[in-house]
C-alpha cells in the first residue's frame, strides 16, 4: 500500500488575467485529503476523477492500462466539496502521488501538475511554496519563495459552485477588463513574498477579491470589506470559482472576538452559517 495527502485551499490569494492569460495563486490551508492505493478490487464507491488520474499515472509510468482493475483507491477527506476549497485537486494530486509511490516512483511537482490539468483545472496547492500557476494548461509555474503561516477565519456558505461549469463560462472580456488590478495585485504579492510581509500579501488578496466580485459576487462583501478598511484584519480573500471567503488576521495584532462579534452584529451568519479557524500552510503533496 502507498499513501499521500494534499492540502485544501481557502480560495485563492490571486486569480485573474496575469502575464497574458488567466492564472491563480492558491491559499493552502491545514485541511487535507488522504489517499491510499493498494492492490485489490476497486471499491464500488469512489470519486471518478481519482480513477481517471490513477489511469493517467499508469500510462505515464508505462504500466499496462488493465492494471487499473487490480488497484483499490481509498480516501478520507473532510474538505467540503463545491465550495472553492480545492477538494478535487487535493483528491487527484494525492491519488496520483500515491499511485506512483506504489510502484516506487515519486512524481515531481511539475509532472504532477501536468498530469492533473489533463483531468481538470488544478489549484497550485500541489506546490510547496506560493506559486503563480496556469491552472488549465500548467504552462506557467512561477514559484514565490514563501510559505506563510497566516491565520484565517474561513466563512463557509451553503452555496455550491461547480468549478467545471464555472470555467465553461465566457469570462475573457471581464477578466481583461480587470487586468490592471490583477497586475497591481501580482506586483504586491511579489513584494510581499520577498519581504515576508503579511500586510502586502493581504492587500494583494483583497484587490483580487474586489476584482472577482462582478464575476462571482460574494454576499455581504461590502460589509466584510469594512473590516479591512478599519484595520480590524489584514485583508480578505475569496474563492474565485467557489463560495467561501477568508478573513486574514493575526492573533496578536487583531482582536478575534471583535471580528466574531462584528460578524454576528451585521448578521453575516445568514450568508455564512459556518465559520472555521484555519491556518495557511506549505503546499505540496506529502
Amino acid at each position: 500500500m502507498a499513501e499521500a495527502c494534499c492540502p485544501a485551499s481557502c480560495g485563492e490569494i490571486l486569480q485573474g488575467w496575469i502575464l497574458g492569460s488567466e492564472k491563480l495563486v492558491s491559499c493552502p490551508i491545514n485541511w487535507y485529503s488522504y489517499v491510499s492505493v493498494e492492490e485489490g478490487r476497486p471499491l464500488e464507491q469512489e470519486r471518478p476523477r481519482m480513477r481517471q488520474i490513477l489511469e493517467r499515472v499508469l500510462e505515464h509510468l508505462n504500466i499496462a492500462a488493465e492494471t487499473t482493475n487490480m488497484l483499490r483507491i481509498e480516501y478520507e477527506s473532510t474538505i467540503p466539496v463545491g465550495k472553492g476549497l480545492a477538494s478535487s485537486t487535493a483528491d487527484i494530486a494525492a491519488t496520483a502521488q500515491a499511485t506512483a509511490r506504489l510502484y516506487g516512483y515519486e512524481l515531481s511537482p511539475k509532472a504532477l501538475a501536468e498530469l492533473c490539468v489533463g483531468v481538470e483545472p488544478t489549484d497550485s496547492t500541489l506546490f510547496s511554496s506560493l506559486t503563480l500557476f496556469d491552472h488549465q494548461t500548467a504552462q506557467t509555474q512561477i514559484a514565490l519563495d514563501w510559505s506563510p503561516e497566516l491565520k484565517l477565519l474561513l466563512l463557509e456558505s451553503p452555496n455550491v459552485v461547480l468549478t467545471e461549469d464555472f470555467h465553461k463560462r465566457d469570462r475573457r472580456t471581464s477578466l481583461l477588463a480587470r487586468e490592471s488590478q490583477l497586475k497591481q495585485a501580482w506586483q504586491l504579492l511579489i513584494t510581499a513574498c520577498e519581504l515576508h510581509d503579511p500586510q502586502r500579501l493581504s492587500e494583494a488578496a483583497t484587490l483580487s477579491a474586489i476584482a472577482s466580485q462582478e464575476l462571482l459576487p460574494k454576499p455581504g462583501f461590502h460589509l466584510l470589506s469594512k473590516l479591512v478598511e478599519q484595520g480590524k484584519i489584514y485583508g480578505l480573500n475569496v474563492a474565485h470559482s467557489g463560495s467561501v471567503v477568508g478573513l486574514i488576521y493575526d492573533d496578536v495584532q487583531h482582536d478575534k472576538e471583535f471580528i466574531y462579534d462584528w460578524f454576528l452584529c451585521h448578521q453575516l451568519d445568514r450568508f455564512y452559517p459556518q465559520v472555521h479557524e484555519v491556518c495557511m500552510v506549505a503546499g505540496g503533496v506529502r
